[in-house]
């Protein structure tokens, strides 16, 4: 069975304090956006083939699971793409992975974390194979990790009928990280706490078109979190959304973006374009280094980036 994980980003981010237990509280608004990566689990199979040649991937146009989608091993296999010859193996999980490279280990992968997680609480889960095609970058801002993670258990807890509910979901949800709860209501979100305390929010934004723009530079959490002053606004995130979108540019802020646009220059200089463009709205998301731009759908902004930027526009994805 497949699901596709989507993306998310920020609409504000304000840091208000380093809490004792080393996270810290904040405040944003989480928005979905339909970028998505495409997430297969099905059960072991007893012959596995050894060489991975080829994987092949639906298009990813719906991030819901398909009830009556193909469960076999050859439901990713539409549209051909090459893999990327990583195969891992852990207790209990057989991982392959196409697209984007993955990098680091394996028992990092919140996919993997999310299955060993639920296995600790139903030891009858059984041995699976999984398949992640990675398309939204990584380290982002955009949570993509978050939203694999996320994604991987809301399809285990339904091809294995565990009956979990949204809420226990979110729990388990928290323990991957303090993003991947989002992707669990994944609805527009007022989150609070570590990001964990979620209320969903009336925001449409459909009648805009979004553009994503990644150059490409890794920016530390750490180091983000390390680069901030913390501090209480002088006005809630949650008031600025509810105003009309052109207000936003002098008010809804993220507080990583200063610091990482005075260490790269680069990103500032993709905002600055993104409004040169006409965006109504431009922003960095999450602690970096991704930049989107909100624009009115009739514009059609003309970008000129380097090659070896990532680049998405809602408007002209199929």
């Amino acid at each position: 069975m497949l699901l596709f994980p989507n993306c998310k980003i920020n609409l504000g981010l304000n840091i208000f304090r380093k809490r004792e237990d080393g996270y810290h509280d904040l405040e944003t608004v989480f928005y979905p956006v339909p970028l998505k990566d495409g997430l297969e689990i099905i059960r072991e199979q007893s012959t596995v083939n050894s060489e991975p040649s080829t994987v092949n991937c639906l298009p990813f146009t719906d991030d819901r699971s398909e009830e009556n989608s193909d469960t076999t091993p050859t439901a990713l296999h539409n549209n051909r793409s090459t893999v990327n010859g990583q195969r891992k193996t852990e207790n209990g999980v057989r991982l392959t992975t196409s697209g984007l490279i993955i990098n680091g280990n394996s028992e990092d992968n919140l996919c993997i974390k999310a299955y060993y997680l639920l296995k600790k609480d139903f030891p009858s889960l059984p041995n699976i194979q999984m398949h992640l095609h990675k398309v939204i970058p990584m380290g982002a801002g955009l949570g993509g990790g978050s939203a694999d993670g996320a994604f991987a258990l809301k399809l285990l807890n339904y091809i294995f009928h565990l009956k979990l509910s949204s809420q226990q979901l979110i729990d388990y949800a928290l323990q991957l990280g303090s993003d991947c709860p989002f992707f669990i209501l994944n609805k527009p979100c007022f989150a609070t706490g570590r990001g964990e305390k979620m209320e969903e929010m009336a925001l449409d934004l459909s009648a805009y078109q979004f553009v994503i723009i990644n150059p490409k530079i890794h920016i530390g959490t750490g180091w983000a979190f390390g680069n901030i002053t913390p501090k209480i606004p002088s006005q809630s995130i949650k008031n600025i959304i509810t105003q009309p979108i052109h207000t936003w540019k002098d008010t809804l802020l993220n507080d990583f973006e200063p610091p990482a646009i005075h260490h790269y220059p680069e990103i500032g200089a993709i905002k600055k374009e993104l409004y040169r463009q006409g965006a109504v709205y431009s922003s960095m998301t999450g602690s970096g280094s991704t930049v989107f731009g909100i624009f009115e759908k009739a514009i059609n902004p003309t970008l000129s980036f380097p090659e070896y930027y990532f680049l998405y526009n809602t408007s002209t994805a199929q």
